[in-house]
């Protein structure tokens, strides 16, 4: 895993691209690092390119849903389970293997 700080991202904190977690800040928090070590983790157990097909599946399929973006975003098993878990920090020691079904 890479770090990359003091990104201009627009409207987002980071965003994780494996190996690489890019933030805004030039300080992340450690809730939001551990946020996207969540999403490298899940993006591991799926070998990366079917978590990135699967990611954007299931936006489309909530978007479609509600037409709203966002709303869409949060709906995604992938960030449920990262926003619900972020804080802590333990989680990835005791996480179990595609620990994100349990949120679809």
């Amino acid at each position: 895993m890479i770090v990359i700080k003091g990104v201009p991202l627009r409207k987002i904190q980071g965003i994780t691209l494996f190996p690489f977690i890019i933030v805004r800040s030039k300080k992340p928090s450690k809730v939001l690092i551990n946020h996207e070590m969540i999403h490298i983790r899940q993006q591991l157990e799926l070998l990366i390119l079917p978590f990135y097909i699967w990611y954007v599946g299931e936006w489309l399929f909530h978007y479609f849903r509600c037409r709203k973006f966002w709303q869409a975003y949060r709906k995604i098993s992938f960030e449920c389970e990262a926003y619900d878990n972020e804080e802590d920090f333990e989680y990835l020691q005791k996480r179990r293997f595609w620990n994100f079904l349990k949120y679809f």
